[in-house]
């Protein structure tokens, strides 16, 4: 399972800040998109899973010390999926985002819906490679929103510049694109959906890689893999109970409730909660391969492991 095993960690910086400019690339006189037509000269997912990873660690300061401390224990750490949050708008919908992901061999595999929280979900897997992580992009249903919010998400994707609208490194600029960052906006936001302030702040980034379960030999079951967690003080995310989903349903997850950074606004320093680690247990169907499919139930609660009440 190389192909899918997380990314070295980078040293944590306590003095680390978001958000950075992620996103300098694009600008450069050199670079030059490689779009590829044919399947068989696809670019390989590796180097932007990497950054996705490197970036993930920098928000995340508790997924590098979870994956130091498994790795400690003799474990192989692989990645079951990681998940993208983004608007509906046609310029960074769902659609737009798997696009750049069809180009390192990436289909739609599944699709979800979350009434409650106004969210839409898709799933991509890799067409080739079996132990490629999944991809789980949601997006906000902006229209169902004040005209309030809908103005705020529209400046937004207007303020994004055209080349990084159309370049990989759009999955890895974060905010940069509407920077820079009100306090008041973020509030407003925080009014009407938490989903929606998360993604003010934090924009276009991992939201949360998971450890698959299923490759662990030392702790191979979501109780055995919590109660460790919790034992070294990592706090998890209770909603719907530790532990979302059955082996009926084929698939359980739990999660670590948010890491929170200290993020610039204009307003000043405050702390927001950021990202967060998912474990997954996949269990086989009647056909006998593992379920690679979600759970839209689990996903809501698993959705709320940033929720700032979690952190109240």
């Amino acid at each position: 399972h190389q192909r899918r095993v997380h990314g070295d960690c980078k040293p944590f910086s306590p003095s680390f800040c978001w958000p950075i400019n992620t996103a300098t690339s694009y600008r450069s006189p050199s670079y030059i998109p490689l779009i590829c037509p044919f399947p068989s000269f696809r670019m390989s997912y590796k180097p932007l899973f990497q950054k996705l990873w490197d970036q993930y660690t920098r928000l995340t300061p508790q997924a590098a010390r979870i994956h130091q401390m498994l790795t400690a224990r003799g474990e192989t750490v692989v990645n079951d999926h990681i998940a993208f949050r983004t608007f509906s708008n046609d310029r960074v919908n769902v659609s737009k985002l798997g696009d750049k992901f069809a180009k390192f061999g990436y289909v739609e595999k599944g699709t979800y819906q979350f009434t409650a929280k106004k969210l839409v979900a898709t799933h991509f897997e890799h067409t080739t490679d079996p132990t490629a992580p999944r991809v789980f992009i949601s997006e906000l249903k902006v229209k169902d929103f004040s005209p309030n919010l809908q103005q705020i998400v529209r400046t937004c994707v207007d303020s994004i510049p055209a080349d990084l609208l159309a370049s990989d490194e759009l999955l890895t600029s974060g905010s940069v694109g509407w920077q820079p960052l009100s306090y008041t906006t973020y509030k407003q936001l925080l009014g009407e959906s938490e989903y929606a302030a998360w993604l003010y702040v934090y924009g276009f980034c991992a939201n949360h890689f998971t450890v698959s379960v299923n490759q662990l030999k030392h702790t191979p079951s979501l109780q055995e893999i919590n109660a460790l967690l919790k034992a070294e003080g990592f706090h998890l995310n209770g909603s719907g109970g530790e532990i979302k989903g059955t082996v009926q349903e084929m698939l359980e997850q739990s999660s670590t409730r948010a890491d929170k950074v200290r993020v610039k606004f204009i307003e000043g320093e405050f702390e927001i909660p950021s990202c967060y680690y998912e474990f997954a247990k996949r269990y086989p169907t009647a056909q006998g391969p593992l379920f690679s499919g979600f759970i839209a139930e689990s996903a809501d609660k698993i959705f709320e492991s940033t929720d700032v009440k979690q952190h109240a």
